[in-house]
């Protein structure tokens, strides 16, 4: 939108309660790149923020020409839990539950499904969903309480739930697909071809998989690590199954 600093903020306060938060310029950036609805986005600073999208983000700068309000930043800082270094805050319209639960049932795929099962860490959520938009997955699906649309874990995924699908279901509302479930009882995953159409599940950071995604698993993996090391990171583990997945024959679609 267009307009001063009151309008905008007039228009926050009528969609902030029903939209996503956006909270950086990255994240506004990310999703004006993938189609997300934007009705309202605000800069403590405006010329700053069309400079970095001058030097970052070119093919998005029209767009925030037209779209970014400059408030106080005293006033943009209430706005947000946390200002972030860029000053810039968005609201987004979520996309649509029924059209993502189509998304990620619609076979073949031509990319896996990534299930964190009962995830604790809202920081590990939302790099997890990065690392998939980075390599095309079809999509993430947590189980359990964690909400994959808080404002901690879209800002920790830059606004990169725009560019895959995000969804939070029960362990037996999975999508069709095999289950390669992560787990160190598993086969070494160096000698298993993962194929396009796999959910892969990997446990909560402290607990692990769940009897109940146990249960539905295929195939148990492990990944490879040295002998005293417990156990590596969330994001980590995402990051070293996906690229296995894609340097075995999928990602075709990655340049």
């Amino acid at each position: 939108m267009t307009g001063t600093g009151t309008d905008a903020l007039h228009v926050w306060r009528r969609h902030a309660d029903a939209c996503v938060l956006l909270d950086g310029f990255h994240a506004l950036k990310h999703a004006l790149r993938f189609r997300a609805e934007v009705p309202v986005a605000v800069t403590g600073d405006r010329a700053a923020a069309l400079a970095l999208a001058d030097e970052l983000a070119p093919d998005v700068r029209d767009a925030l020409d037209g779209l970014l309000a400059e408030v106080p930043q005293e006033t943009y800082a209430s706005l947000v839990p946390r200002p972030h270094p860029t000053a810039v805050a968005a609201l987004a319209v979520r996309p649509s539950r029924a059209a993502g639960l189509r998304k990620l049932a619609h076979t073949p795929r031509s990319a896996p499904v990534v299930v964190l099962d009962n995830p604790r860490n809202l920081g590990n959520a939302g790099a997890v969903i990065r690392l998939a938009a980075g390599f095309g997955a079809t999509g993430v699906v947590t189980t359990g309480t964690l909400d994959p649309w808080h404002p901690t874990v879209v800002r920790g995924g830059a606004g990169l739930h725009y560019a895959t699908t995000v969804e939070r279901l029960s362990v037996e509302e999975l999508p069709p697909g095999p289950v390669f479930a992560l787990d160190p009882e598993g086969e070494d995953l160096r000698g298993v071809k993962l194929p396009d159409d796999a959910l892969l599940a990997f446990g909560s950071e402290r607990s692990g998989l769940s009897r109940e995604l146990r249960a539905r698993a295929d195939h148990l993996l492990a990944l490879p690590m040295r002998p005293q090391v417990s156990s590596y990171n969330l994001a980590t583990s995402v990051a070293m199954t996906l690229y296995h997945w894609s340097a075995t024959g999928g990602a075709t679609h990655l340049r």
